[in-house]
């Protein structure tokens, strides 16, 4: 059925699509039954599935990455697809449009979605206000950024007043410092600019006193001295995790013609081209940090095969975003069943 809906949404813009489509699936929940219904072939509650990870409980280890929900003005509904845990934004302190439209492609071919967003929400404030409506129990993660006019080295400040806005609503937080359509936001991952970063967002959070976990998000890019120092930076400053990974912008092995891809221009590309690199990635994270932190794996999971593919590589827990487009909701419930064979 879905596979059906797919091709006639397909037709359509992909950034208005996304927006109808969530617009559509709230107004059918308000429908009297329609939303139980709609939790009962979508939800799975099973004891076996719970992961506890950083110091939180999750219900099943499938979360919805952060790109979909910028606002946070969706969770909500989402927490009824099936996830263990729904990670809004990128947030940035003030509100701002992103990149020019068109910006947002799909590679049918390549099962795959080129982006260029820039970091287009409605500002912190409005995000917590959003926020403030929660009526789930599904975990919430904050992925925050810092503004398109902020320059790098005054970038900390915008880190800071996205964790400070957001931090009586997340329960833990991402530091995006590896989408590639912020200029010049990637030279943030170098050591002493990524060091300085996370080192004030730790400190801030201990002053707390009831602290919340930090996550570092990375490119699936990095070389692997690269990499390496990612893994020092993260047991050195100690924080909680990493995310691996981000979109790629690497063009390597895709079906599209080049034309195609000349024509769409600049982006990051998520979906199955970055199945195997992503699954390098957490290897290589896992195995040289000799399992010292958990790490979220996301990048071209379309099937439990997938799904399965990045938990046995060292990923704790993994996110969807571009497979549950391709494949819809019901993806969420088929990698947990699943896992569920796995457990008996």
């Amino acid at each position: 059925m879905y596979k059906t809906l797919r091709w006639i949404l397909f037709l359509f813009d992909p950034e208005k699509v996304h927006y109808f489509s969530m617009n559509a699936l709230h107004v059918t929940l308000k429908i009297p039954g329609l939303r139980a219904i709609w939790k009962h072939y979508h939800v799975i509650n099973d004891t076996r599935l719970k992961r506890t990870v950083f110091g939180l409980t999750f219900d099943n280890p499938v979360g919805l990455a952060a790109g979909f929900d910028k606002n946070a003005s969706m969770f909500n509904d989402l927490a009824l697809c099936g996830f263990g845990f729904i990670e809004i934004g990128t947030v940035t302190p003030l509100g701002q449009p992103g990149n020019e439209k068109p910006r947002l492609f799909r590679l049918k071919k390549d099962k795959a979605i080129i982006n260029r967003m820039g970091f287009n929400n409605s500002g912190a404030s409005e995000v917590v206000r959003n926020l403030k409506k929660r009526k789930t129990k599904i975990l919430i993660g904050g992925n925050i950024g810092k503004n398109k006019l902020t320059s790098n080295e005054d970038a900390v400040s915008d880190y800071e007043k996205c964790f400070d806005a957001l931090f009586p609503f997340v329960d833990y937080f991402v530091v995006n410092v590896s989408s590639p359509n912020t200029p010049n936001l990637r030279e943030l991952q170098e050591k002493e600019p990524l060091t300085k970063l996370l080192l004030t967002i730790k400190n801030k959070n201990l002053s707390t006193g009831s602290k919340k976990p930090i996550l570092l998000k990375i490119a699936p890019d990095l070389t692997n001295e690269q990499l390496d120092d990612i893994v020092e930076i993260v047991t050195e400053v100690g924080i909680d995790g990493v995310i691996a990974t981000n979109t790629t912008i690497s063009r390597d092995g895709l079906v599209t013609p080049p034309t195609v891809l000349d024509s769409i221009g600049a982006g990051g590309i998520s979906g199955k081209p970055l199945t195997k690199r992503s699954t390098e990635v957490i290897r290589y994270l896992k195995e040289r940090s000799a399992g010292a932190f958990p790490i979220i794996g996301v990048g071209g999971i379309h099937s439990p095969a997938d799904a399965i593919e990045k938990l046995d590589a060292g990923a704790d827990l993994i996110q969807l975003y571009t497979g549950f487009i391709y494949e819809g909701p019901g993806l969420v419930r088929k990698i947990n069943k699943e896992l569920l064979k796995r457990e008996s």
